[in-house]
């Protein structure tokens, strides 16, 4: 069983930066796969950006390459997401997500933090 708690959510300008964390419970966090969902207001949940197990592979929403940067700490047992240049549509609740290696699914939740992004 994994907890996830989000945060570093807010309030930011357009082109501003905000750097969010994951922290996960348990001594099994280096062995989890672990994404970033967003949900934008009246829109579906999407996939932003995951990290693998080893911290070696990484994959991004095409609308977020090259400003957003994901990142773990297995020691910290915390995943990061940098969001650079941040523009008014990545305004969202942020979703830290954790799946086994071998999991096709994410089955592991945070309750969301919020990033408002104004123009």
């Amino acid at each position: 069983q994994v907890r996830l708690v989000e945060s570093g959510g807010g309030l930011v300008q357009a082109g501003g930066s905000l750097r969010l964390s994951c922290a996960a419970s348990g001594p099994t966090f280096s062995t989890y796969n672990m994404g970033w969902f967003r949900q934008g207001p009246g829109k579906e949940r999407e996939f932003v950006a995951r990290i693998s197990w080893s911290g070696e592979a990484f994959y991004y929403l095409d609308s977020v390459k090259g400003r957003f940067t994901i990142s773990r700490d297995n020691a910290k047992s915390t995943v990061y997401l940098q969001m650079n240049s941040l523009k008014p549509e990545d305004t969202a609740i942020y979703y830290c997500a954790a799946k086994e290696r071998m999991a096709t699914k994410y089955n592991y939740w945070g309750q969301g933090t919020q990033v408002t992004v104004s123009s």
